[in-house]
């Protein structure tokens, strides 16, 4: 009688970021992100890092995003310089960093020598509404892919959390500051005494 077959091996976060990305991937990776990502690069950042390279789990990718929040400065700037540096240090933040704003500053100099010389055409302000459009659509895709890990864990208190801190930010447009000295401390609370209760 044959023996069982091992079960097939589930690739944990660890598995995941092996072999980490070299210092020219990454400024290929960020610079096609930053290339593709008209009206904001979260979404093209998510799916190379997540979905294509697989270099961080979405949990992962949730987690370090949230964390850039709280820094000083663009919150995609600072995920590329963490993301870099997380894997190859002080030269993987720069590679990363320079992929990222490296090709778009030369791209959008020369869009704007070119909109200075044909900006009032009528055409061109019809094609930048509807790249306005898509841009919108992107985010809300990318929001809704974040809150997928929250969704299949049935996390309820971290739905609730997210619900409450739009509602003060987009729907009452109370200070963000204030908001998330309430916000954070809250979130870091309920997590530890969830995971105390799944471990014991």
């Amino acid at each position: 009688m044959l023996p069982d077959s091992p079960p097939a091996a589930t690739a944990t976060p660890e598995q995941l970021t092996l072999p980490p990305p070299g210092l020219f991937a990454l400024f290929v990776a960020f610079a096609r992100m930053s290339l593709s990502g008209f009206g904001g690069v979260l979404a093209f950042a998510r799916r190379g890092i997540v979905e294509r390279h697989q270099w961080m789990t979405a949990e992962e990718f949730n987690e370090t995003f949230a964390l850039c929040h709280f820094l000083p400065g663009p919150n995609i700037v600072n995920l590329s310089v963490v993301f870099g540096s997380r894997f190859r240090g002080v030269g993987g933040a720069i590679a990363a960093f320079a992929g990222l704003v490296g090709p778009p500053i030369v791209l959008v100099t020369m869009l704007a020598a070119l909109y200075v010389r044909f900006g009032e055409i009528d055409a061109l302000r019809r094609v930048l509404a509807g790249i306005s459009c898509a841009a919108a659509g992107l985010l809300i895709s990318t929001v809704l892919r974040m809150m997928m890990p929250l969704v299949r864990k049935r996390h309820v208190v971290g739905l609730v959390v997210m619900a409450a801190v739009f509602t003060a930010i987009g729907l009452a447009r109370l200070p963000l500051p204030a908001v998330l000295l309430g916000a954070i401390p809250l979130s870091l609370a309920v997590t530890v005494l969830m995971r105390r209760r799944a471990v014991a």
